[in-house]
Formats: C-alpha cells, structure tokens, sequence
C-alpha cells in the first residue's frame, strides 16, 4: 500500500473538516475515496465538496465495499465503539474520534478486539500534538522536576451558547451524547491531564446538570483527586463562564509548570522542597528559584498532525499520537467524575463500570427527545 484509501463515517461538526482536509490534499499519503452519513443533506454536501468519491447512507456498506483501507469515526459518542469494532472487524484500519465512548465497558470490548487484530486503532487526541503539552510531557516525565506534588486544571474557556445545545436532537441528552462537558469538550483535557501526571486512586467529583443551559446534561464540575504517589488534583471546567481561563499548573518537587495562554512557564527551584523543608533551620523559609519561559519547538499541528502520524504509521511504520486503546483512560477520569457525583461518594478506581452504567441507564430511560433540526456548526479553533 502506497497510499491510504480513507473513508469518514460521519459528516456532521467534525467529520466535515477531515472530508475537507484530506480532500484539499493537506495529509499526505491519504486520499478521500468514500463517505457515509445518515442525513441525505449531508451525503449531497460531501460530493459537492469531493467530487469522485462515493457516498453511503450505511457506514457498513462503506466499509465492505472495498473502497477504503481505513475510516475515521466522527458519530455521536455512543456509536464510536459499535463501528470501531466493526471497523476492525471488517480488516480496516480505524482512527476515532473523541471520546472513544460513552461507558468504559463498552471501550474495554473494543480495545480487547483491538488487541488481537493486525490493523491499526487510533484515536484522535489532537491536543498531544500541542507543543506546549508535549515538552510538560517531557520534562514531568525526564525526572528532572521530581515527583509531581500537585495538579490544578482550571478549564472554563469552553463557553457554549443555547443555541450549540439545540443544534442537535442527540446533542447534550443522556440518550443521544451520553454527557455534557466531560463527554463533549473534555476528552482532550481529561486525556492530557492522564498522559502527563497519570492515573488517580480515587475521584471525588460535583457535577452540575444544566447549571447555565436548558439541558439535561453537565455544564459545570469540580473534581477532587489523589494520585497513587500521594499527590492531589483538582479539575474544574464548564460551558458557561466567559472569557473562561485556561490554566493548568503542575507543583514538583524541584519546581512548578504553568501552562496558560499558549505559552509554558517554569518556576525551578534552586534544591527540592522536601529536602529543603527537612534540613533548613529556617521557620518560614525561602527557596531560591529562576521563572522562565519555556522554549517549544512550537509545532502544534492538531488533527491535521495526528491524521499525517496515521497515515505514515500505516504506509512507513511511524509512531501514531495516540493509540485507541488508550481512549479509556481519559473516559475512566469522566465516569468516575459522574458516578461520585451520582452517588455522593468518592469513587475508588479501578471504576466499577457496572455499577456506572446502571446509573447511567437510568437517566437515558427518562432523557427526553428533542424535535430541533440537525445545523452543522463551524467548530474552527475549538478543539
């Protein structure tokens, strides 16, 4: 194979600008052979976009018509990991877009299928690209700073009107999206946040329902965590502050990093706070310390990025951004954050995934369906 035969599953928000992308030329080894969506419109916009390629209303179809060596999933939440696993199914290469599910129970499936096929799972965490996250990446994970202390995301830049929530009958319902802003805008945050400080041990979580908008779902959350190593957390995010703040600051041992408005900062101390506190004969004490402006390669590609990592993965053996099957991850930080809420309780991780989709059962049988016509929004810089 010396080019990638790509078919998208979904032309709605985001799956419009990957037939838009790939169609102009801009990931290459990839050509756009085929797309499928339900919505007549939507198959009608595709061709007038990329003319010469096939369009189906079944995303089954597509994939066994032997038109395409991978596809990419840009559904509602619930059906990411049905046709994942069809796709794999199928011997297609797949790439996902976030989140890789609504309940981890059914990602775990998925992932237990990924792990025993030959093609290639993906998912689309575009944000790992960032040059920002990717040198915290580096410098949490060199052991140059220490073990990580603290970590605090304030996350409330994601401001969304009543008028994105009803743009679709699926959108912000329990039956249709399965969440709000952990399940919406999150992904990417809650992803980061596993990739460079790791795992907790338990979540205790607030989680508001239509705080700030006429839906059914979350628009606001505050998180507590502990970390295996002893070390807290807390994530708060919602879609109803404005200008909102993106700031995430992560205490070491041998210094801070901040990260805030496209730019990383390092407070690095002159000894290590807990050897400094254990030897100092001073009281209150001071730690001399040099704050810089952290110097990136400052690529910060996003989808583009992680679709050109897909495509030399499969034609060169390149590294992938982000492999599937680590989609669970951020998606274990959501469902716990809601479960802890649910129930008024801290939530020990591993998650009990039976008992989150038992309470998240009972909110889909009561979610109420929308009569509102499908628009599909200009999602440019968002994610």
């Amino acid at each position: 194979m010396d080019t990638v035969r790509m078919g998208v599953i979904g032309a709605g928000n985001m799956g419009s600008n990957h037939v838009v992308w790939i169609s102009k030329g801009e990931v290459p080894g990839m050509v756009l052979t085929a797309v499928a969506d339900i919505s007549a419109d939507r198959r009608e916009w595709a061709l007038k976009t990329a003319p010469g390629i096939q369009v189906f209303d079944n995303a089954i179809d597509m994939m066994k018509s032997g038109l395409v060596d991978a596809v990419i999933v840009a559904t509602p939440h619930y059906d990411h990991p049905v046709l994942v696993k069809a796709a794999l199914e199928n011997n297609l290469h797949v790439m996902c877009e976030k989140p890789a599910g609504v309940f981890t129970k059914a990602v775990r499936e998925v992932n237990a299928v990924a792990e025993k096929s030959d093609k290639t799972y993906a998912i689309m965490f575009n944000q790992r690209t960032n040059c920002i996250y990717r040198k915290m990446k580096e410098l949490i994970a060199s052991g140059e700073l220490g073990q990580v202390r603290r970590a605090n995301w304030l996350i409330t830049d994601w401001f969304r009107t009543q008028a994105y929530y009803d743009s679709g009958s699926w959108r912000a319902t329990w039956a249709g999206e399965g969440g709000g802003v952990l399940l919406n805008q999150c992904p990417h945050n809650l992803d980061l946040f596993q990739w460079l400080v790791g795992m907790p041990k338990s979540v205790t979580a607030f989680v508001h329902n239509g705080k700030w908008h006429d839906i059914e779902v979350e628009d606001d959350v505050t998180a507590y965590m502990e970390l295996e190593n002893g070390a807290t957390a807390v994530f708060i995010t919602t879609t109803g502050d404005y200008p909102g703040t993106n700031r995430l600051e992560v205490v070491l041992d041998g210094g801070t990093l901040i990260c805030e408005k496209g730019k990383l900062f390092m407070k690095k101390l002159a000894m290590g706070i807990t050897e400094y506190s254990s030897t100092t004969d001073e009281g209150f004490g001071h730690i001399a310390f040099e704050e810089v402006e952290v110097e990136t390669d400052g690529e910060n590609p996003q989808h583009q990025g992680v679709l050109r990592a897909f495509a030399n993965h499969l034609l060169k053996g390149e590294p992938l951004v982000a492999e599937g099957v680590e989609g669970i991850n951020g998606l274990t930080l959501s469902n716990a954050m809601h479960l802890s809420s649910w129930t008024g309780a801290p939530v020990i991780l591993p998650l009990d995934e039976d008992k989150f989709l038992e309470e998240l059962n009972k909110r889909r049988a009561t979610s109420k369906h929308k009569d509102v016509v499908t628009r599909v929004l200009d999602t440019t810089g968002t994610y």
